[in-house]
């Protein structure tokens, strides 16, 4: 009986291995061609889920500019190849706990599930199966059509409409049953499934590769030979060793808590200081190292109420402080409102309303022109700004700053409220801005002693007005009549007269009963030069007056300029035609700019190239909802394009200029957008959780040869607020190594694509804090 059964089990085991082979021959087969018909890039193209509210109407369109071909603008880019579009994961609902004032702002929720939808709509699965094996014709069809939709021509006028044919390919690895889920669901809701990857023929990204230095100069150069010639030495930056990205997260175990700033909370370097006779404790002292742990955030923290509503309220969890509240309630600062701090848009000046006070300005000397001649304004001791967030009726753009001292939070509640703002002191350094750039200068009642000591601080801003602009000063000394007011104003009148300042309007305020003194800074030598006493003395030819970065102040005047390929010799046109005016110093110059052309040349083609991937890709293509972006920040700003192409927009830009780049602040300031100087291997002046979107072109590789990318990543998470976007064009292996970043801190990966050795990646931050604390620092 054993042999019968022995033969049984042989003849059916033959038969199972026969038909294992079949099959696992005609999977092999199948599994070569779903290979062949598919193309892997190195870096993923993916979106934020695709049942987002946000996302649903948002692909990128056909002309979209996220061109990211290696070369200047113009170039005519190579074929893009796509992998699917990839679930990112699935992150809390931050306008959970907004009450009814923003009820509307729903951009994180995600999209409530169709009615009708049906997953096992045995139609909707055959819909699917056709169009994938109708893919490669579908493919041919979209890239003959998007061929014949290319009628835009490149910044240098090359004509794309005959540029490579794209093909679009979707690859069948691992995440195809996610797309499938994808295009299902669409399917089924009765939406169009939609290509995601934009047409790269029109797309462009600068190839910041062949950038020019030769013909520009560096702030790192201008204030190391400035420094090297005050101090008869200059000490050099630490170098930090790289490191293999592995890290595990912990937040920060700081005194300052949730409102940490590593260079102006550095306690052992400020118990280190000899005096703080000139507010040194209040100036940048920065870790030699980095931090690489992320700071807490404050109990009950809500996404923050959008503009315009946030200039009058913000919420209080979000910056707990109520000192301001006591200390200066009755100037109506600002007040406690049930869960909101209020401003009811008062000032130490201006208690019964900003609004009046600027026009008290106006009318004391009409030239002021507030919104035209004047756009670009510096705000000393700013309190919460209120004097700049009620300037933008006026079309004036106000870079407002303070120091973080006992005035608790000022700054912050700037920031919050959605009003430009900086931490900073007027100490021992320069401030961090180019000379000649600012329209007019406004102190009201700042506290800072500017007749002092030969009047450094106010040669200080000197030096940052414009020739021609106007030194605003609203104190006490200019219409009071105690002794101590009484010595101030005739010290600073005679400091004024010396500096050949012209006291053009002294008046008086009835409604908020204060005074306001208006000086203008001269156009011309011809006062320097015929003065009795030289004194304050003027500055030495050599001495750089745009050299700012940690650069000691100096008790000197620095001479009008009068060569007309410098700037600060003309004023510029009325706002907004200077936005988009080529300086003056620029236009017939046979000076390189700093992608290649032609200096004139390479300002427009920036200005289009921003305007054309601001409005074809970035409002459009990324599934931003731009009614909740209000503090943006350009991290390496060149020209100003990516600001200018968000003028429309209700937003305001930090550019940032950084100090080993080509020193285009001026032309920036020119355009009547503002900015300033900054060494990204260190920590920015602002506090946490207080920009909404930060865009970095080309910045993260060329910081890699200076300091680890680590803390710079940190110091990312540390400015942008929970739910805020950071946007990255960069080298393909630095946007590999930022997203593997992004997903270690929690991070919703939006999209990441590639061309060549280009990429681009849009990340949003999300709620997640790690739960352990570091060491003390």
């Amino acid at each position: 009986m054993r042999g019968p059964r022995n033969d049984s089990r042989k003849n059916s085991s033959s038969y199972c291995s026969g038909v294992t082979i079949v099959l696992f021959v005609a999977l092999s087969l199948i599994g070569v061609w779903m290979l062949t018909s598919a193309t892997v890039v190195p870096v993923e193209f993916s979106l934020a889920d695709s049942n987002r509210s946000e996302n649903k109407d948002n692909n990128l369109p056909a002309d979209s500019a996220l061109d990211l071909s290696n070369g200047n603008p113009g170039n005519k880019p190579e074929e893009y190849k796509e992998k699917p579009v990839q679930q990112a994961q699935e992150e809390p609902n931050f306008n959970e706990d907004r009450d009814s004032l923003n009820s509307n702002s729903n951009n994180f929720e995600t999209e409530p599930t169709k009615e009708g939808g049906n997953s096992k709509d045995p139609n909707s699965v055959q819909r699917i199966n056709d169009e994938l094996a109708s893919e490669s014709t579908e493919k041919d069809e979209k890239s003959q059509e998007k061929k014949q939709e290319l009628e835009e021509t490149s910044p240098d006028g090359t004509d794309l409409s005959n540029s490579t044919e794209e093909s679009f390919e979707k690859t069948n690895d691992d995440q195809g049953s996610e797309n499938t889920k994808k295009e299902k669901k669409s399917e089924e809701a009765g939406e169009e499934v939609k290509e995601y990857l934009p047409d790269g023929a029109q797309a462009e990204l600068l190839n910041e590769t062949s950038t020019q230095t030769g013909s520009w100069s560096t702030q790192d150069a201008e204030s190391k030979n400035e420094k090297e010639k005050i101090q008869g030495s200059n000490s050099n930056s630490l170098t930090i060793p790289k490191k293999e990205f592995s890290h595990s997260w912990k937040l920060c175990n700081a005194t300052a808590g949730a409102d940490y700033i590593p260079c102006l909370d550095n306690e052992k370097a400020i118990k280190k200081l000899r005096s703080t006779k000139h507010y040194e404790h209040r100036e940048r002292h920065c870790p030699e190292l980095g931090p690489t742990c992320l700071v807490a955030l404050p109990n009950g923290y809500r996404s923050p109420i959008k503009w315009p509503i946030s200039r009058d309220k913000i919420w209080y969890t979000n910056v707990p402080h109520t000192q301001l509240v006591q200390y200066k309630g009755h100037q109506n600062w600002l007040k406690v409102s049930g869960e909101y701090l209020t401003f009811p848009g008062g000032g130490t000046q201006f208690k019964h309303g900003v609004t009046h006070y600027i026009e008290v300005i106006q009318a004391a000397h009409s030239d002021i022109a507030w919104g035209k001649r004047t756009r670009v304004i510096l705000d000393v001791g700013c309190g919460v700004a209120s004097f700049g967030g009620y300037l933008f009726d006026k079309d004036v753009l106000t870079m407002s700053f303070a120091p973080k001292d006992e005035h608790e939070a000022q700054v912050q509640f700037a920031l919050e409220r959605g009003i430009p703002a900086i931490s900073a002191v007027m100490g021992t350094k320069r401030l961090p801005f180019p000379s000649a750039v600012f329209d007019a200068i406004h102190c009201a009642r700042c506290r800072v002693p500017w007749h002092i000591e030969g009047g450094k601080l106010l040669l200080e801003l000197n030096r940052l007005l414009r020739p021609g602009g106007y030194f605003i000063w609203s104190a006490t000394p200019v219409y009071q009549k105690l002794p101590e007011d009484v010595e101030i104003w005739k010290a600073m009148s005679a400091l004024t007269k010396s500096m050949c300042w012209d006291m053009v309007s002294r008046t008086k305020d009835k409604v908020n009963g204060v005074g306001v003194a208006i000086f203008q800074k001269p156009t011309d030598n011809s006062c320097y030069e015929t003065r009795m006493e030289v004194d304050p003395p003027l500055c030495e030819d050599t001495d750089d007056p745009d050299a700012s970065w940690n650069v000691p102040l100096q008790t000197c005047m620095h001479k009008v300029p009068v060569n007309s390929t410098v700037h600060g010799t003309q004023w510029p046109q009325e706002w907004p035609q200077r936005l988009g005016e080529v300086p003056y110093w620029l236009k017939g110059s046979s000076r390189i700019g700093v992608y290649g052309k032609q200096a004139s040349d390479d300002f427009q083609s920036d200005y289009e190239h921003w305007r054309r991937v601001v409005s074809n890709s970035y409002q459009n293509g990324l599934g931003i909802d731009w009614s909740t972006v209000r503090n943006v920040m350009d991290m390496r700003a060149v020209y100003g394009g990516f600001a200018a192409a968000l003028r429309n927009m209700q937003v305001w830009v930090m550019n940032v200029v950084t100090t080993d780049s080509p020193d285009t602040l001026p032309i920036i300031y020119e355009r009547g957008l503002f900015g300033l100087y900054h060494d990204w291997c260190e920590s920015f002046s602002t506090y946490p959780r207080t920009y909404d979107l930060l865009h970095a072109d080309h910045l993260f590789s060329k910081l890699k040869p200076r300091c680890d990318l680590l803390p710079v990543i940190a110091e990312v998470d540390r400015i942008l607020r929970p739910g805020g976007k950071l946007i990255v064009r960069d080298k393909l292996e630095t946007i590999g190594e930022l997203e593997a970043m992004a997903r270690s801190l929690n991070w919703e990966v939006r999209m990441t694509y590639a061309k060549d050795t280009e990429g681009l990646l849009c990340v949003q931050k999300t709620m997640w804090r790690p739960t352990e604390y570091e060491a003390k620092m």
